[in-house]
Parts: C-alpha cells; structure tokens; sequence
C-alpha cells in the first residue's frame, strides 16, 4: 500500500453503499469488512474506522450495523430519502468529506473506502493538507481521477478471495 509505520495515525472512512453494490454487482457478494479493517490499517495506529451506513427497512440491517460495531467501526447511520415521484436517494458524500477536512490534520493517513469519483477534490484538498490519503476498492467501480488524486489504491479485485465473503 505505500510508506507505512507503526507510528502512523490511521483513520479509515468506508462508503458502506458504494462497496455493497460494487461487491454486488461485479460478484454477488459480500465485504468482509475485518479483512479490509486489518489491511487498512497494516500495524499502524488506527484512531477512527467510521462506516457511512443507510437505513433502508431492510432485513438483517440492524444485525449488520450490530456487527460493524462488534468489529470497531463506529457507524453514521442514515435514513433513505423517498421522494414524491417515488425515487429514493441516499448518500454519505458531504457527511464523509466534512469528516475528512476535519480529521486530517490529526492524522497522517487517510484510508477512503469507495470508488466513488466525487471523492478525487476531497483527496487532493487533504493531500495539500499534509495527510496521505490511500483508497481501496474495487478498481473495475473506480473512478480513474480517484484513484489518481491518491497516494495509493489498493484493488480488492485483486485480491477478492480475501476482501469478499
């Protein structure tokens, strides 16, 4: 993943949406979110694992966020919007960059979970701050100026067997 030490202060932002569809759509399965806790962090100092979630009144949901919980990740939870026209919108973009902006300079690494090519300002704004920024997801979902404006990415296509149950 790129210039570690166990000194460094890790924070891992997971877009737990973006990651469930991509994983979905490319292998109907699932994260296996200790896996990708353990290699974002790679023996450094984790301070915050935060998992943007959404509320949809879908089954099992609540035990998801039970577990996410259980593994250390602090959950953001919130609530599916459904509009007049019956369309839904749900997204933790503004949510996830204000945390950013605001943990970076307490941390000397950033870990995003998403592919989620809005994201690629925000890499480039807390870079200019001093704070690596490493992305991980899957690179065939990925957006190209996301993965560029990191320091690193990491494919969990590549290693699936490991990131995916």
């Amino acid at each position: 993943m790129g210039i570690h030490h166990t000194g460094q202060r890790v924070a891992l932002l997971v877009d737990a949406q973006n990651l469930y569809h991509s994983a979905q759509s490319l292998y109907s399965r699932n994260i296996d979110y200790t896996t990708l806790l353990n290699e974002a962090v790679d023996g450094r100092r984790l301070t915050r694992a935060i998992a943007y979630v959404i509320r949809a009144d879908s089954p099992d949901e609540e035990s998801f966020f039970d577990a996410l919980n259980d593994i250390g990740f602090e959950t953001k939870i919130k609530d599916i919007q459904t509009f007049a026209d019956g369309s839904k919108k749900a997204d933790w973009d503004v949510g996830m960059s204000l945390d950013a902006v605001t943990l970076a300079p307490h941390h000397d690494t950033l870990v995003l979970c998403t592919g989620d090519g809005d994201f690629s300002r925000l890499c480039s704004h807390v870079r200019h701050q001093g704070c690596r920024v490493e992305v991980m997801a899957f690179k065939e979902s990925t957006s190209e100026s996301l993965i560029n404006a990191a320091d690193s990415f990491t494919d969990f296509s590549e290693n699936r067997d490991d990131f995916l149950l």
